[in-house]
């Protein structure tokens, strides 16, 4: 990035080298090169005709003064201002020093010529083209500025020394005599120099608005593309985000069923021959988490496939909620662990206005940590504690919502799984804000604790 400095001499240089884009390291430059090479041709041939037609017509009616007899210089003198604008986007300082300078020479040796309209439009837009396509904004000021400079210098000393006033003010050999506010040589050259003035002024001026109306669209187009990339970036991420999410699903219902099936097997196999009936209860009970567990998992895989824009969407089932934990807690009694669910609530009616999203967080982190117990641990017992307080307290403004799993077991050996679990739990925490304790108690057992803050919009 280019360091700026303020320009030396007070605050209005500093102000107009910033109006100049004098630090500004942004070029312009054409959107099709290509076009803009053969509109530039076509305008110079353009100003080629008109010049030369405009000769013909001054050559008629004899105003081309001492070169009326001369039928090739005027028109070389036209192909060699016109032919430039060919290249003017191209070389834009380069043709705005040629066409000052052929304004310079022809204004001597061919005044009419250079006092044509064709070619003070030409000497206008170059002037205008320099300004408002030079790529270093600091030749570009030093250019244009000794352009004016020469200009005004070569028209204060043709005021001054040459006759230019006394022929202008002349009639017939006889001086004008005053008939307004002003004497007639004041008035002349007040008028001369306003008509310069106006004239640089507005083709420096224009082509710097031009320059910077380019920039601001540069700019615009800029914090387009880069608006347009945040938000594919964000999509992007709430793509894997969400996938993340259902990854995370897919594990904690697999595993929670899964161990649900696995200990009911075991149960249905130790009572067949015992009592038939109580292995019947449990084979239906295993069809039953069988059939839960295919039909959540088809819901979220039906959720991925509506990522696809072409497919049809699928309909989800219902998502768990917090108060659907005491129901998670009984069906995991069924399976042989003795659980039991406890519930704490500010208030009547707190468990179910909790957000579907803060709550289906924290109902797969009691299926998760209930299927832990089952899997990995020696437990027999375990409890489920279901909190809902909305005063507020540090750390969390609006009160907050959780869920505590307890049990009285050791780790049993050789069933460590992968830990994808635990990750879900902390990267669900991380996603709503909360906090979690996880890990053995000293008085023996494991615990799982999570809590999560509530939102100021839940009633």
């Amino acid at each position: 990035m280019a360091t700026r400095h303020p320009a030396p001499g007070g605050p209005w240089r500093t102000r107009l080298a910033a109006w100049f884009g004098v630090d500004e390291t942004w070029e312009r430059v054409p959107d099709d090169p290509a076009r803009a090479r053969r509109t530039d041709a076509v305008l110079a041939a353009a100003f080629l005709v008109a010049g030369s037609l405009g000769v013909e017509l001054l050559r008629s009616i004899d105003a081309l003064g001492s070169s009326a007899g001369s039928y090739v210089w005027p028109h070389v003198a036209v192909a060699a201002g016109t032919l430039p604008l060919a290249w003017r986007r191209q070389r834009p300082l380069l043709v705005a020093v040629w066409l000052s300078a052929h304004f310079f020479v022809v204004g001597i040796t061919l005044p009419s010529v250079a006092v044509s309209m064709p070619m003070q439009v030409v000497y206008f837009l170059g002037i205008f083209t320099g300004v408002a396509w030079a790529r270093d904004r600091r030749a570009m000021l030093a250019v244009v500025t000794g352009i004016v400079l020469l200009m005004f210098g070569w028209l204060t000393w043709q005021l001054a020394v040459g006759s230019g006033v006394e022929e202008a003010l002349g009639h017939a050999g006889t001086p004008l005599t005053r008939q307004g506010l002003f004497s007639p040589a004041t008035a002349y050259v007040v008028y001369t120099l306003l008509v310069n003035v106006f004239y640089f002024g507005g083709a420096i001026i224009g082509g710097q608005a031009a320059w910077r109306a380019a920039l601001h669209r540069d700019r615009l187009a800029a914090q387009a593309h880069t608006i347009e990339e945040q938000a594919a970036e964000l999509q992007r991420r709430a793509v894997v985000e969400e996938r993340l999410r259902i990854a995370r699903e897919l594990h904690d219902v697999v595993a929670h069923h899964v161990s649900v099936i696995g200990i009911q097997a075991a149960a249905a196999r130790r009572t067949l021959r015992r009592d038939a009936d109580v292995a019947e209860a449990s084979l239906r009970s295993m069809e039953a988490s069988s059939r839960e567990a295919v039909t959540q998992m088809r819901a979220l895989l039906g959720t991925l496939r509506s990522a696809d824009e072409d497919a049809e969407p699928v309909p989800r089932a219902p998502e768990p909620r917090l108060a659907d934990i005491g129901g998670l807690v009984e069906q995991t009694r069924g399976s042989g662990l003795d659980a039991r669910c406890h519930v704490v609530e500010d208030a009547p009616g707190a468990l179910d206005a909790v957000p579907g999203p803060l709550g289906l967080s924290l109902y797969r982190t009691v299926q998760e940590a209930l299927s832990n117990v089952r899997r990995h641990s020696t437990a027999r017992t375990a409890q489920v504690f279901v909190r809902v307080d909305r005063r507020p307290e540090p750390g969390f403004a609006h009160g907050y919502a959780e869920v505590e799993v307890l049990d009285d077991g050791r780790p049993r050996t050789g069933t460590s799984g992968t830990g994808l679990g635990l990750l879900g739990i902390r990267e669900r925490l991380a996603t709503h804000g909360g906090v979690g304790e996880i890990g053995p108690r000293v008085t023996g057992g494991y615990r799982v604790r999570v809590r999560m803050p509530l939102s100021e919009e839940t009633p």
